[in-house]
This record gives structure tokens, sequence and C-alpha cells, in this order.
């Protein structure tokens, strides 16, 4: 295997000293044009690439990001959502050389792993997701000094910028898009009821089922899972007062939940309408293609990547609001049973 070329080896090429490559391969001011030409050149003869290491050591970063998830590694691996979500950062990082570095922990050993990434200084900043009630993490990482972003924090988190969606408008147009199919009975499977997204998609759906004059449909946990989807699913499909919509609050319970439907003999959209959360590349695929609501999950990566680049350079940046959610409409809704639908 070939030696990686190092300064010492340019400058030898270059004819001029270690410490004159590194002022110039830093874009540190004080060098001759000509001696910066005559560097550069020699640099990309031998194929020279910047020691991320060295480079780490010069400027006193670590040259990464961290993002720290709770969830369990299945199931990170079968959400869309967060590989959508990381696309996001790495097109961003990608420009500049940094990375990420992720970190699956259990919630006993959060904490301490948020400390150990400090210690080691390992990363320059962590976003913040899967915000929840009473979350002791934003005071934590204010005390460790560690730059951070928030995501999806409608709220607010102090000390700490924010990248956040509402979410709220696009969960009551669903709703309304099926009060407007004729649906009365609307059910929904909620996510995990610590997470504040989870508690707001709950909140919205209560309130537009409220502003449409009708009472609220069973609520059942469905935990952002496939299995949790489709064991409320089938909880839901075989109630004597079964309904004829399912609001989901995310593409993956939902999804799963269409295939117990199917397989319980129940035609969507005619005897079930369906909707999810987050427009996943599958929701488009699916047979009937599933009728969500769109959070572009890349497009909050590179948001929130370009906050926390914009903190840790600057000390602060100002909190982002992305575009709402957008309610696509495909084949998975449609007019309720028509026993369903009279008053």
């Amino acid at each position: 295997m070939a030696r990686r070329p190092t300064i010492a080896d340019v400058a030898q090429l270059a004819g001029v000293s270690r410490a004159t490559v590194s002022f110039v391969l830093n874009d540190r001011p004080g060098v001759a044009a000509a001696t910066q030409e005559r560097v550069r050149a020699a640099a990309g003869q031998l194929g020279w690439t910047p020691s991320r290491s060295a480079r780490a050591l010069s400027t006193g970063r670590a040259r990464a990001v961290g993002l720290v998830l709770t969830r369990e590694p299945d199931l990170i691996g079968t959400d869309p959502f967060f590989p959508a979500f990381m696309a996001g950062i790495e097109s961003v990082i990608s420009e500049s050389g940094d990375g990420l570095m992720l970190h699956v922990t259990s919630p006993r050993n959060e904490m301490d792993t948020y400390r150990r990434l400090v210690d080691d200084q390992r990363v320059d900043g962590v976003f913040l997701t899967d915000l929840r009630v009473g979350d002791p993490r934003p005071e934590l990482l204010r005390e460790l000094g560690l730059p951070a972003v928030a995501v999806g924090a409608d709220d607010g988190v102090e000390g700490i910028a924010t990248v956040n969606l509402d979410d709220r408008p696009v969960v009551a147009g669903a709703v309304h898009h099926l009060v407007g199919l004729g649906h009365r009975r609307i059910a929904y499977v909620a996510g995990p009821e610590e997470y504040l997204h989870a508690k707001r998609r709950l909140g919205a759906w209560r309130d537009a089922l409220a502003e449409a004059g009708l009472p609220q449909g069973p609520v059942l946990p469905g935990g952002f899972t496939a299995e949790g989807g489709a064991l409320a699913t089938q909880a839901l499909i075989t109630r004597g007062d079964r309904p004829t919509a399912i609001v989901y609050a995310n593409d993956l319970s939902a999804t799963a939940g269409m295939a117990v439907a199917q397989e319980a003999g129940l035609r969507l959209p005619d005897d079930l309408s369906v909707v999810g959360f987050d427009d996943v590349p599958l929701a488009s695929w699916t047979r009937p293609s599933l009728t969500t609501c769109r959070a572009d999950a890349a497009s909050w990566g590179r948001a929130a990547t370009l906050a926390l680049i914009e903190t840790i350079e600057h000390g602060t940046t100002p909190h982002v609001e992305l575009d709402p959610a957008a309610l696509m409409v495909r084949d998975s809704t449609g007019p309720a049973p028509a026993a369903a639908a009279r008053p």
C-alpha cells in the first residue's frame, strides 16, 4: 500500500518550509502569491489530502457532529425517517469533509453518552431529536457547553436554537379531508406519548374532530413502529364500531396497518381509509398508494446541519421555521362506506 504523502513531502517538492506549506494549505495570510501557487501545485502533484486528525489539532475542532438516538437499533433501520434525515445531514457536511457520529444507546445510558462525547472531544456539536416532555438533555448540554440544535421543538428550548416544522395544520387538514369524504368514525394510532411531536399530532387530531363537531374516535398506541401499527389496527378493525378511517402518527405504522386490514379482507379505501405521516419514498408505492403528510426529512437534516454549523462557529443562530407539512392525497383515502356516511 502506497505511503500517504505528508506536508513534509509537499515542502520538499515545493522547496519551502513545512510551516509555509501549513500556512498555505490552511489559507492563512502572509505568504507570497507565487509561493502559494508553487505549494498548491506540489500538493496536487503528490495527491496530498489533509489528515483529519492533524486538521482537528490545528483547528481545535473534532470536525464531526453527533446524533444520539435512544431507539432500538432495528427500529432505526426500519423507519425510513432517520436514514433520510441523516442523508440531509451528510449532504451538507460532505462539502466540508466533516463527519457524522451516530450513537444508538439506551435511555439508561443516554446522558452519559453526551458526557463522553464532550470528555473525549469527539464532536463539535449535536442534534437533539425526539424532544420529550420534561426532557433533561437541553439543560445537560448547556452545562457541558456542547453546541446543539433541537429538531422539532415548536415552543423553543431555552438557550438552544431550534429547527421546527409545524405539523399541526397538516394533521388537521387530514382530518378535514376525511370528514369531507363523509367519515364520522375516525381513529388515531399514536406515537410514543412522551415525544413532543407525537403529542402535538394527537392534539391536532383531537382539535380537528372537535372543530368538525365529531366525537373523538378511539386512540391506540402505535409507537412509531410497524409492529405497533399492526397491533393497533388489528384491535381497531375488530371493534363493534369499527372506524371507517384511521390516521397514523407515521408512515411505518400506517403501511403495517394497511397490510393487516387487507389481510383481514377489508378493501382500501372502500371499507377503510388510511392516512400516514412523513411521506417516505415507499408511501407512493404501496397498494393503494398512501395518503400522507409530507414532512421532508432530508430538508430537516439539511436545515438542522446548517443551523448547527452556525452555532458551532458563532455561538448562536436564529431559530429556523421550515415550510409547513403538506397533505399528499393518494389512493388510500376515499368516500366513507354509505352506511357510515349517514348522520
